[in-house]
């Protein structure tokens, strides 16, 4: 990770615990794309902790520095209790991040569990993405609507919905909203979208999950932020969370917009993205 090798670089240069080496940690930890707003957090936690603990060595600062970021990244209890019923999955993000991928692979393991799942390509303006969707619901096993490029997505997500309910489906995921250049349209599309779940299925849980590409670093805050000003997104679907990426994104990510990180994809395979865990991922970003 390039996290490690910047924060590593400084606890190597230093033999005690001084302004200029919390000075460089701060550096460190925004270069590896932690972000201001959570260095500035983390560094004051782990200034509190050093005095309290009367830590003297970079070392034993470095184990306390990753106890902060675990207990900020940490995921409630609850995150996942939409997994347990009945449930509908409105997946956003723009093009390129994994979207469709990720959709698919999160359909296949709801089917591996035992759920009826049902795929609604409502990303009507990109015909591959459609396409690779259905490439996918076959893999999986699961069902997928769909309708002609440049439909309305209303309409694909009211016959979704409709079908969801006709056939006692427990996983609707809908792939929809894959660009940010208009504003005010995507809210819109949005807010209907989620006005047609709501009516029809008021009795579902309902989950509004952002897909990001974690290699491209502060473009990808960028992009959270642009997805959770128009629409409640309740988590984050992190891709690329392999060897290449920074993976500090993720901890300014939760800092700065307060959405939990949920699911990380650490490879191509099916069973390669997993559930966010802040120890796992605390490791992995030291490791």
């Amino acid at each position: 990770m390039i996290f490690k090798k910047f924060v590593d670089s400084v606890f190597s240069a230093f033999s005690k615990i001084d302004e200029e080496f919390y000075e460089e940690l701060e550096e460190a930890l925004i270069m590896g794309d932690i972000g201001v707003e959570a260095t500035d957090t983390i560094l004051e936690e782990l200034r509190n902790k050093v005095k309290e603990a009367r830590v003297t060595t970079p070392e034993d600062c470095k184990k306390l520095l990753k106890e902060s970021i675990k207990e900020q990244m940490e995921v409630r209890d609850d995150a996942y209790d939409f997994e347990e019923g009945r449930a509908v999955l409105l997946v956003i993000g723009v093009n390129g991040v994994g979207k469709t991928t990720t959709i698919g692979k999160l359909a296949s393991q709801y089917k591996d569990a035992g759920k009826k799942v049902l795929l609604a390509a409502a990303d009507t303006f990109r015909a591959a993405a459609t396409e690779q969707l259905k490439t996918w619901a076959e893999r999986a096993g699961a069902g997928m609507i769909s309708a002609a490029e440049g439909a309305d997505p209303g309409s694909v997500i009211f016959d979704a919905v409709s079908a969801a309910k006709a056939r006692g489906v427990d996983v609707l995921i809908c792939d929809t909203a894959g660009r940010l250049h208009n504003k005010r349209g995507l809210m819109d599309e949005l807010g209907k979208l989620n006005r047609i779940i709501d009516k029809e299925l008021a009795d579902v849980k309902k989950e509004t999950l952002v897909v990001l590409d974690a290699t491209t670093g502060q473009n990808a805050l960028a992009q959270a932020r642009e997805f959770s000003e128009v629409t409640d997104v309740t988590g984050v679907i992190l891709t690329k969370m392999d060897g290449t990426a920074k993976g500090g994104i993720a901890v300014a990510i939760e800092a700065e917009l307060h959405l939990p990180v949920k699911y990380i994809g650490v490879g191509e395979g099916v069973s390669d993205l997993k559930r966010f865990d802040a120890d796992d991922f605390v490791e992995r970003l030291f490791a």
